[in-house]
C-alpha cells in the first residue's frame, strides 16, 4: 500500500505542476514516477494474492538483458536503414552508435560479472550506476515528449508558427511539407472559429540552399489558400532557437498578439517547447508525424540536445549518482 500511495502523491503533484506549464520536464520525472510506484504497488498486491506470479515477475526479470539485446539490434538495423536513405551523417547514423553502444555495455557487464574480483565488481557498479542514470534521464524525455506531443493538443490560435528544417533544391521537403501541413491544420481551424490568425514560417537559408526556408515556405502556405496577407515569413534563423526568437521580432513588428502555436515533427515537440518557455514565450507546441523509420535517430538526437544544454546540471546528479554507487560499493565490499 506505501507503493500505491507514494504513485498516488506523485500523480497528484504531476497534475498540478502540468496545469501550471506543460512544458517542464520535471513533469515527466513524477509521471516516471507514478508508473514506476504504480506498476511496483500493483505487483506487491498481486504476489500476495497470487503467489505464483512471482514466477511470472523473475522470468521478467532475468529475459530484462534478453530486451536489452533486442533494442541494440533493432537500433543497429535502424540506422543502417538511416545511412542508406538518409546519408552519412552524426545525426543520422545516432541509433547505430547507440545500438553498438548497447551492444559494447553488455559484452563488457557480463565480462564483469564473470570476473569475481574486487575490481571487477567495482567497475560493474560503477557502469551500472552511470547507464542507470542515462538510462532514467533518456525514458523521462522519451515519456514525456510523447505524452506532451499527444495530450491535449492546442487546436486554435492567433499566430501559428512553422520551424523550418531545410530545403532540397530549394523546394519544401516531405519533412518540412508535414510541419506546413500541421500549421495548416491550426490555422484553417482557427480562422474557422472567427480568428483572424497568421502563419509565420520560420528559417533562414543554409550554406547549401539557394533561398531562405521560410520564402518556400511561405510560397507552399500560399499556394495551400492562405492570403499572402496572413503569412508573414522569418529569413533569418538558423537554429530552434533562432526560430523562436527571430518568429516573436516578426509577430511583434507585425502587431499581432494573442495565442501562440509551434508547429513541428512530433520528435522535436519537447525540446522546442521548453527552449520556447526559456524565451518566455506562452506557445505551446504541436507535431506532425515523422517517417518510422527516421525516428528513433531523431529522438536520440533531440535527447543529445537537451542533456547538452543542461550538461552541468546532469553532470553534477551523475556525480552525485557515482558518489552514492561508490559508497554502496566499498560497504559491499568490506
Amino acid at each position: 500500500m506505501v507503493l500505491l500511495a507514494l504513485a498516488i502523491i506523485c500523480a497528484l503533484v504531476y497534475v498540478v505542476l502540468r496545469r501550471r506549464d506543460r512544458r517542464m520536464l520535471r513533469n515527466g520525472v513524477l509521471l516516471l514516477a507514478t508508473l514506476f510506484f504504480a506498476v511496483l504497488g500493483v505487483t506487491e498486491l498481486a504476489m500476495v494474492r497470487f503467489p505464483a506470479i512471482e514466477v511470472v515477475v523473475v522470468g521478467a526479470i532475468l529475459l530484462f538483458p534478453v530486451g536489452i539485446v533486442v533494442l541494440a539490434g533493432f537500433l543497429i538495423a535502424n540506422g543502417v536503414r538511416m545511412f542508406r536513405r538518409e546519408g552519412r551523417s552524426l545525426g543520422n547514423m545516432l541509433s547505430l552508435i547507440v545500438g553498438v553502444v548497447l551492444v559494447v555495455v553488455t559484452v563488457v557487464l557480463v565480462l564483469l560479472l564473470r570476473s569475481g574480483s574486487t575490481v571487477g565488481e567495482a567497475a560493474l557498479l560503477l557502469l551500472l550506476a552511470v547507464a542507470g542514470y542515462v538510462g532514467i534521464v533518456f525514458l523521462v524525455f522519451l515519456l514525456y515528449a510523447v505524452v506532451y506531443g499527444r495530450v491535449a493538443k492546442p487546436r486554435e490560435a492567433d499566430v501559428v508558427v512553422v520551424l523550418g528544417s531545410g530545403l532540397r533544391h530549394g523546394e519544401v521537403t516531405p519533412l518540412l511539407r508535414s510541419r506546413l501541413d500541421k500549421g495548416l491544420e491550426v490555422w484553417r481551424h482557427s480562422t474557422a472559429q472567427g480568428r483572424a490568425a497568421v502563419m509565420i514560417p520560420s528559417g533562414g537559408q543554409g550554406s547549401d540552399e539557394p533561398r531562405p526556408e521560410g520564402t518556400a515556405m511561405a510560397e507552399y502556405l500560399v499556394a495551400q489558400g492562405v492570403p499572402e496577407s496572413a503569412v508573414l515569413p522569418e529569413t533569418r534563423s538558423r537554429n530552434t532557437d533562432e526560430n523562436l526568437r527571430f518568429s516573436r521580432e516578426v509577430q511583434q513588428a507585425a502587431g499581432v498578439t494573442g495565442t501562440v502555436v509551434v508547429a513541428t515533427s512530433n520528435y522535436h515537440v519537447m525540446r522546442a517547447a521548453m527552449l520556447a518557455r526559456s524565451l518566455g514565450s506562452p506557445a505551446e507546441v504541436v507535431g506532425a508525424r515523422t517517417a518510422r523509420y527516421y525516428v528513433p535517430s531523431a529522438f536520440l538526437r533531440e535527447f543529445v540536445a537537451v542533456v547538452a544544454a543542461h550538461r552541468i546540471a546532469h553532470a553534477v546528479a551523475l556525480a552525485v549518482v557515482v558518489a552514492v554507487w561508490a559508497w554502496i560499493a566499498v560497504i559491499a565490499l568490506t
